[in-house]
Formats: C-alpha cells, sequence, structure tokens
C-alpha cells in the first residue's frame, strides 16, 4: 500500500523516513507549494539516542496526481485543511486521510466533503529541522489514532500499516479526550513559549511559568468539562511537565513559524478554545487563555 504524507514540515520528513526505513513505499508531497515538481532528496533523522537514520525520499506535487490510491496523512498546518479538502475531494474522497495535526474541530472541512474514512491521530512527538535535510526527532510515547468516520477493523489496519519501531502509533477508542487533553496542552505551549520566547523545557525548570501554564489548563478544563470531556487540571498538568522534559532544548512548532514569517496554528488552539466557550456563553471563563492567543497573533501578524 502506496504511503502520501502532505506536509513537508520537519514531521512530515522525520515520519516519512521512519516509513520507508521500514520497507513502505512514500511519496512526500509539499503542501504550501504546488508547482508540479518531483525530486528525491537525502534526508537524515537525529533520533533522541543520537542515531541517525537516512533515507531516499521522493517529493512531489499535489497538482501531479489524479486520484490517489493508499493511505494519505496530513502533516500540514491545519489552517490550510479548508483549501486542502476543496482539492483533495475529487482525488481522495475515498481515500483513508489521518490527520496529524494540532488543534480542535479541524478534521471539518473533510466531514462537510463527505470524505469516507477520516481518522485523528494525536502525536506525540517533537521534530525540528536542524539542517536544510536534517531533522531532529523526538518520541514522547506512541501517537494515538482514533477514528472520526469509520470503523474499529479497518482502525486497527491504518495503525498496522503506519507503525514502526521508531515513529510509534496505537489504535485508541475514545480519542476525542486524548485530542482535547493534547490541545489543552497545546494552548499552553504554543501560547506562552512564543511569547516568552523560550524552549520547551521551561515549564520544568521555572515554577513562575508553570503557574502561568496552570492558570490556562484550569480555564479550558472548564470548557472541556461542559463539553462532555472528562478531564482533571492535574491531568494535564503532568503532562505538560512530561512534554517539557522530553522536549527540553526544543522550540515549540508556533514559535519557529513565527520565526520564520509564517502563519501560526493558534486559531485552532486558544481562539478555538475562546470560540467554543463563547458558543456556550463562557467566554469569560476563559480570558487569560484568549488574551495570549490574541497576542500570538498578533506578534505573529507583525512578522507577516
Amino acid at each position: 500500500m502506496k504511503l502520501y504524507i502532505i506536509g513537508a514540515g520537519a514531521i512530515g520528513k522525520a515520519l516519512a523516513v521512519c516509513l520507508t526505513k521500514n520497507g513502505k513505499k512514500v511519496e512526500l508531497i509539499r503542501g504550501s507549494v504546488d508547482d508540479g515538481r518531483t525530486y528525491t532528496e537525502k534526508i537524515t533523522l537525529r533520533l533522541k539516542t543520537g542515531e541517525m537514520l537516512t533515507a531516499d525520499i521522493r517529493f512531489n506535487s499535489l497538482c501531479n496526481f489524479s486520484a490517489f490510491e493508499g493511505i494519505i496523512m496530513l502533516t500540514t498546518k491545519s489552517f490550510g485543511n479548508k483549501a486542502l479538502a476543496e482539492k483533495l475531494k475529487d482525488k481522495a474522497s475515498h481515500t483513508p486521510i489521518v490527520i496529524l495535526q494540532n488543534g480542535l474541530g479541524i478534521e471539518q472541512p473533510f466531514i462537510e466533503h463527505n470524505f469516507k474514512e477520516i481518522y485523528r491521530c494525536v502525536l506525540f512527538a517533537t521534530s525540528q529541522n536542524v539542517l536544510e535535510n536534517e531533522v531532529s526527532y523526538k518520541p514522547v510515547a506512541p501517537s494515538p489514532i482514533g477514528i472520526v468516520k469509520q470503523n474499529l477493523t479497518f482502525l486497527n489496519s491504518i495503525v498496522d500499516t503506519l507503525n514502526t519501531p521508531d515513529f510509534r502509533f496505537e489504535a485508541e477508542e475514545n480519542i476525542d479526550k486524548i485530542i482535547w487533553k493534547k490541545a489543552i496542552a497545546n494552548c499552553v505551549f504554543n501560547s506562552i513559549c512564543p511569547l516568552l520566547e523560550v524552549d520547551n523545557g521551561i515549564f520544568y525548570r521555572d515554577p513562575k511559568v508553570f503557574s502561568m501554564a496552570k492558570n490556562i489548563i484550569r480555564e479550558c478544563v472548564a470548557i472541556s468539562t461542559e463539553k462532555g470531556i472528562a478531564l482533571t487540571a492535574r491531568e494535564i498538568e503532568e503532562q505538560v511537565i512530561s512534554i517539557s522534559k522530553m522536549s527540553d532544548g526544543q522550540f515549540i512548532s508556533t514559535l519557529q513559524d513565527i520565526r520564520n514569517n509564517r502563519k501560526t496554528e493558534i486559531d485552532t488552539l486558544n481562539l478555538e478554545v475562546h470560540r467554543i466557550a463563547k458558543e456556550m456563553n463562557l467566554e469569560s471563563h476563559v480570558q487569560q487563555t484568549k488574551l495570549l492567543g490574541d497576542l500570538v497573533q498578533l506578534k505573529s501578524e507583525l512578522h507577516l
């Protein structure tokens, strides 16, 4: 089965290398550039153990495909999902789509275009470009994949196909809870770290910064509870500390995006939590979450 990764950023490259080294046929499709070019590059993946994995990766363009047969994985930025769903609706409406992106509600464009098989993956890994063709990669835990639209039999097949020793996946029946749990953690990392311009390790190193994180967590948990998602502030605080330790020294994607004059995904994190809260007449419950989101958005716009 051929695997198509749409999004040639750090995570896309890391996934492509791991799958290729595991004997899979992979096409890495650039998400932001659709110029028809096809080429092969040698990509090196630097693991947290110091080991290096190198593979020849084939890069391609979306416009070169009239139809997809295999599995599509999305590692692009989620703000582009509406346009991407529009492009894929006639090429891949019956092809499994696995969304490996941060945020809440990001699968909605594919649901609206009636894609038949949709999955959400919550990534528990960090990756960062260190050189043009070299990526550092740190897995934190197996990344769960759950069903948005399909059934458990198909889910297990998808997971078996994608799982590799260095980039692990597992099936998860209750993916909504994990989506919210990770999204709340991302509301912390993707707002505080870019505003302070610090690496992910700040939360376990600095109690004052972690105290700020706790405020964001409490606000977001109040909204998730109203949505029927059973989470506690304590479990997310523990997750933030765990991720902070595991990715110490690495910079969150939002900070990398701002520094590289790219749009961020803050709309699907802090600002999406505020939008959901507003729908429930609870916007006063997430004032700090929204403020930090607004500041990140302003900072991003100043760099564009």
